[in-house]
């Protein structure tokens, strides 16, 4: 069987699109389409259902991905580094939310980078959950930190923690509030105050108050900034609420720049996944790295 057609597919079936696929490769998308309906010539089954937008692998393309795949991620880190290069010079792509990331998976991994014998260089990007796979699945990233499990075999997560989050105004803002404090099932006292978000749709707000409150927040977003350290930095200013992970506001929570608004029993949590191609942790950098993270985040509670 042919390599390149082999290579050709595992694209495809990561991409999810013969476009996509022939703009990762190089090729035209003629050129990929006929690859791989040689490749299934030579099989003799359909490898994929073509659809109004994109393909969806049959059976026998899931089967001969999950097999291939592994194989191929290994001779492209042959052919990148050279089978007697020092395994220091291999790079590490690394994709994830940019505040967890940075504040914590960053910090951790570059204890690995050097050249030691044994480290790395190490690539960080970022994005949101739907980003990160989608590029860890076409070959973008070799380690991708998500807080949504990915489905199917070709990408396998491991939990990775839980974060708690914690419901937050400047010192002034909750004393405005006086003493109708919230209760477990009662948020009203909260609706005249402005919310700071990373997004419209109050993502970290809206799980906090259907977690705690069972409700949906009465207030759209005063403030909206899409990373969640000028979330902080903006309740700080006194701009409003906001809710946010501890880890992140524990040092301005210690300084007394922000409060808690409400302390619930069971604090809502979101879990992150670390998440790589199935098979890719044979590769020594990527297996390193997944078990280094792995004892950081023992320690992060």
């Amino acid at each position: 069987m042919d390599l390149a057609l082999l290579r050709t597919f595992v694209t495809v079936h990561r991409a999810g699109s013969f476009t996509r696929a022939a703009a990762l490769l190089g090729l035209s998308q003629p050129a990929v389409t006929s690859q791989i309906r040689t490749l299934e010539r030579q099989l003799g089954r359909p490898l994929f259902l073509r659809q109004a937008r994109g393909v969806t692998p049959t059976t026998m393309g899931d089967e001969l991905a999950h097999k291939a795949a592994p194989h191929l991620d290994a001779l492209v880190e042959i052919a990148e580094t050279g089978p007697d290069n020092d395994a220091s010079l291999r790079t590490l792509h690394l994709a994830g939310p940019p505040e967890f990331t940075a504040e914590r998976a960053l910090p951790a991994l570059t204890e690995l980078t050097g050249y030691d014998g044994q480290g790395f260089a190490l690539r960080a990007s970022f994005g949101n959950a739907e980003e990160t796979l989608e590029g860890l699945a076409a070959g973008h990233h070799d380690l991708a930190i998500s807080t949504a499990r990915p489905r199917g075999a070709l990408l396998t997560a491991t939990t990775l923690c839980d974060e708690e989050h914690v419901l937050v105004a400047a010192p002034h803002r909750a004393e405005r509030l006086g003493s109708a404090q919230p209760g477990p099932k009662d948020a009203p006292v909260l609706d005249d105050l402005p919310v700071i978000e990373v997004h419209e749709s109050l993502p970290f707000v809206s799980r906090y108050w259907a977690s705690v409150f069972d409700s949906r927040p009465a207030t759209p977003g005063t403030v909206i900034v899409p990373d969640l350290r000028a979330v902080l930095a903006c309740a700080i200013a006194g701009a409003g609420l906001a809710v946010l992970p501890r880890y992140l506001c524990a040092l301005a929570l210690k300084r007394g720049e922000v409060v808690p608004l409400h302390e619930p029993a069971v604090p809502p949590l979101r879990t992150y996944f670390l998440v790589v191609r199935t098979g890719t942790l044979a590769m020594p950098h990527i297996a390193r790295a997944h078990e280094w993270l792995h004892r950081a985040a023992a320690h992060w509670g």
